[in-house]
């Protein structure tokens, strides 16, 4: 059985061949460690090297969301009893159906055992990619789903606290234990709130 080189290796040598190291505008704007991050860094690279970012990104999102509802791609992905070169090769025919970068992620992952962590590697590339366009994570839990107006005056002043250049992504959700309160997480910070002092206490935050 023909050993599967890594891919990150092979996107090593690759770079290897033209440059000692991977040009600044092509590396992650964030480090994250961890096998997960390696495949995701790898990733990374090659599609923007490829100017396919966008595109690589929108295939392993539809990928990983397919990998969470019964299937034969989620079969494949988690079955054990799936010989490790049939993973191989059914990675390698979906030629037709994926960019390179996307699909060579795959094939290398199924060659090294690893395929089943392929939505952690999913996520651990979006956190790539919300760096790159600048975006923070937000989110609002309240009893019930806010006003319009409530929800807009909790966005101003969530954005008004990131840096210039940052967006705040809102993941607005509600949870009825959370009795005339309001929880607001923006980046690592969190806090619980009454909805009445919400923006005052919003106000005082700052995202790095």
């Amino acid at each position: 059985m023909q050993r599967v080189q890594p891919f990150v290796q092979r996107v090593s040598m690759s770079v290897a061949k033209r440059s000692f190291s991977t040009p600044a505008e092509h590396k992650p704007l964030i480090t994250l460690h961890g096998i997960h991050a390696r495949y995701a860094n790898a990733t990374y690279v090659a599609a923007s090297k490829a100017g396919k970012l966008d595109n690589v990104e929108a295939e392993l999102k539809g990928l990983a969301a397919a990998a969470g509802k019964p299937g034969a791609w989620k079969t494949l992905l988690e079955n054990p009893l799936i010989a490790r070169q049939a993973k191989v090769d059914a990675c390698a025919k979906l030629d037709d159906k994926l960019s390179p970068v996307t699909r060579n992620l795959l094939v290398t992952m199924a060659g090294n055992a690893r395929l089943a962590d392929l939505p952690k590697v999913v996520s651990t590339f979006e956190q790539l990619m919300k760096a790159k366009r600048g975006e923070v994570d937000a989110k609002i839990i309240s009893a019930e789903p806010l006003s319009a107006a409530q929800l807009k005056a909790v966005e101003k002043a969530m954005a008004s606290q990131v840096p210039k250049g940052k967006k705040v992504v809102i993941q607005a959700v509600t949870d009825p234990s959370i009795v005339g309160g309001l929880q607001v997480q923006i980046g690592d910070q969190f806090l619980d709130l009454s909805v009445k002092s919400r923006i005052e206490e919003i106000s005082t935050m700052s995202v790095d």
